[in-house]
């Protein structure tokens, strides 16, 4: 995004190991041949990795989305960082993001200090005066046919209509296991190409998003100290234009 951080909108490769030669056979071993011997192990690990069965990715969908189904209200700690190879080094971001269903979302940052992204049931708010000062951005949010501007839910909300998913990974974070599972929607017309979830084994919470946009860049958002039904203020879910502030409608 270019001027504002919206809230509608990173994953590391396994490493092969490489079989070293055996003692007996290092001393008569000529350059030439080493460098053959290396790609041949690493071609052979490649075709063991390819014969292990392919994980399901839509059990671990299904358990989000039953998850997602019984929030009422969530809150967490995030730190954002988007990636644009136009601009150079990632622009990182932090604040805390709320939720309360069905269409009310906030993210409220800290870093920078003063921006904010309100959809309050009716409009999404874009206030970043950090990068836009002196102006408000506002959408119409859908009535219908939509998540609207929800981080999780446009992704765990019907995701067996709306995506193609294969499975990435597990991974050990900081919250405890979770599964990798990659997202490609099946609709054209989407401001995203690819969205990568990291969903809890234990409690089947969405804790890390990868996205990569339409328009070249990566956004990674990083959820902690997730509390869920433990209520959010209201006053998160409203925004009015401080004084002076042009509202620029979309």
């Amino acid at each position: 995004m270019s001027q504002v951080r919206s809230a509608e909108w990173g994953v590391r490769s396994i490493s092969l190991g490489v079989r070293t030669p055996t003692p007996a056979l290092v001393h008569d071993m000529r350059p030439t041949n080493s460098a053959f011997r290396i790609p041949h192990s690493a071609l052979c690990a490649i075709l063991l990795f390819a014969r292990l069965p392919t994980q399901d990715p839509w059990p671990v969908l299904d358990h989000a989305s039953q998850t997602y189904q019984t929030i009422r209200t969530l809150s967490a700690q995030f730190v954002q960082i988007i990636e644009n190879p136009m601009i150079g080094a990632p622009d990182t971001t932090r604040g805390k993001l709320y939720q309360m269903r069905p269409s009310r979302f906030a993210m409220r940052f800290t870093e920078p200090k003063g921006d904010r992204i309100v959809a309050d049931g009716r409009y999404l708010w874009l206030y970043t005066p950090s990068t836009a000062p002196g102006q408000v951005i506002r959408s119409r949010i859908p009535e219908v046919g939509t998540t609207g501007p929800n981080l999780i839910g446009q992704f765990v909300e019907r995701p067996r209509e709306r995506y193609r998913a294969r499975y990435v990974r597990v991974d050990s974070l900081p919250d405890g296991m979770a599964d990798a599972v990659a997202l490609v929607p099946t609709e054209a017309g989407q401001p995203y190409t690819e969205a990568v979830l990291w969903v809890g084994r234990n409690d089947g919470l969405v804790r890390r998003l990868e996205i990569s946009e339409a328009a070249g860049q990566r956004r990674t958002v990083i959820l902690t100290h997730p509390k869920v039904n433990g209520g959010a203020p209201g006053r998160e879910f409203t925004f009015a234009p401080p004084a002076g502030v042009r509202v620029v409608d979309q």
